[in-house]
This record gives structure tokens, sequence and C-alpha cells, in this order.
């Protein structure tokens, strides 16, 4: 990654679905070359969220998710199905040429050196599925399938991460589960969930507050690029964006079901 030696750094505190995408999409469109880059850390109420491309009728049962009042909102990156409501999440948003020579596998390599440096300060190995002889497998569901650029800890997968390119942009976000609630999602998915596989800081026994977590990334994310962070908010353009996205698309089924595209 180019050094960039300030990223403007939002904390967004706990949100629904819906408004953590839309943000997400607004800081995106907004992103201009010789914008600072930026990092944000955020929350969720208890959600599903579904890549690009994901077929949500083939492993999700609507009806059971409504009745548990778990919203479902669809991710403008790639991946499968995750599940929301105990971890941190983070997205970036950095100008293209700080991965332009690298390939898909190299720059999640590259971008999430700070995760491993954030497990290793916590006191866990962490390493790269393509670096392990873990069997790959691929699914619908994310916490199911394990790609060749997860973070494996003990052999488990802790997380996901995912990536979007624009023209001027490389956005990418990811989750860090703080804790998993199966008893909460199990019974909304067809088959086999696959959270079981799955690892959390929790089930680790490392107990510690959202924001303590989010101080951990920070430096661990310091440290691993050789930046500081500049605490920021959204201004007023980011908001009307966000909120128009909201309107339009995120709390719209046509996006969120089907995948159906949405112009504001």
């Amino acid at each position: 990654m180019k050094k960039t030696d300030s990223w403007r750094t939002i904390e967004s505190g706990i949100n629904s679905a819906a408004w953590n995408m839309a943000v997400d999409e607004a800081l995106l469109n907004s992103f201009r070359e010789g914008d600072l880059p930026i990092l944000r850390l955020y929350g969720w109420e208890p959600a599903l969220s579904a890549g690009r491309f994901s077929k949500l009728e083939n492993s999700i049962d609507m009806e059971k998710l409504k009745k548990k009042n778990i919203s479902c909102v669809r991710r403008m990156s790639g991946g499968g199905i995750l599940v929301h409501g105990g971890d941190l999440s983070y997205s970036l948003i950095m100008p293209r040429k700080s991965v332009r020579q690298k390939g898909v596998k190299e720059s999640y390599r590259t971008v999430c050196g700070f995760l491993i440096r954030l497990y290793h300060g916590i006191g866990y190995t962490a390493e790269y599925a393509c670096d392990t002889e873990y069997e790959l497998s691929h699914s619908d569901i994310c916490l199911a399938g394990n790609e060749s650029y997860d973070i494996l800890i003990g052999g488990k997968k802790i997380g996901g991460n995912a990536q979007r390119y624009t023209r001027e942009a490389v956005f990418q976000h990811g989750s860090i589960p703080m804790r998993l609630e199966p008893s909460l999602f199990q019974s909304c998915f067809y088959g086999n969930s696959g959270l079981e596989r799955a690892e959390s800081l929790e089930n680790l026994g490392i107990l510690m507050t959202r924001d303590q977590l989010s101080q951990h990334l920070k430096e661990a994310f310091c440290k691993t690029f050789g930046v500081n962070t500049l605490p920021d908010t959204l201004n007023e353009s980011e908001v009307r964006c966000a909120e128009e996205l909201l309107a339009s698309k995120y709390t719209n089924e046509r996006w969120n079901i089907h995948g159906e595209s949405i112009y504001p």
C-alpha cells in the first residue's frame, strides 16, 4: 500500500444495517483523487448482509428472519452472507493507485496486514488461508465457506473481507467478530450456516468493549502502515448522499432481496 501520512477516521457507533451500507457507498461516491483516505469503524444492530450477487432465496428463510425482526441488506461488494450484531466492522477507502500493481489476492494480503497485527497483538497467531493446508471451499454463506484470502486462527475463519474497485478508489470492508450468537440466526438459514466453524474473540477468551477493540485496531493500523489517524465525522454532503441512498436503495427490497440495480 502506498504510504499516506494521515487517514481520516470516522467512528460511527452502532447503526442499522441499511444505514451502515448507505454511509459506505456515500463515502465511496464522494471520494476524489487528493482526498485523505478513510478508515471507518462501526457496529451493527442484529442483521444479515449479503454480497452483491448472493442468492438469498437459496440460503435464507425470509419469513423467519422477519419474525425475529432481523434486517437483511445487500452490500455493494462481493462475498457471501454474513451475520452481524456482535462484531466491529471497518471500511477503508483509498486511492486506486494504493494497490495499482497488485492482483486481488495480493491486495487483500497487503491491506489485511493490519488485521494480522491486531490478532497478534492480543495474543493469537493469525494467518491467511492461502498460507495454510486448510481446505478451501465456497458457499453463499460466508462462514460456511473459506476463500484463499480469509484470515484464520487455529484453522478457524475469523471475520471476512470484501473489496470493490472504482475508477478512483479501492474500497474494502470487513468484520471482526467479538461474539457470535448462533441461537439468534441459526434457524433462519436453510441447511448449514457454518456458524459452528467460525471463530470469535469471545470464544478465544478475549472479552473487551467495542471501544477497546477499536483502539487496538487503530494502533495496529497505524503501526502496520506507518500512518496516523485524524478523528472526523461525516460532512453535510456525505450525510445527504447517505440519506438519499438509504431511501432509494438500502431500504428497498428490489436491491436488498433481489439484487436489482437501484439508481438514486
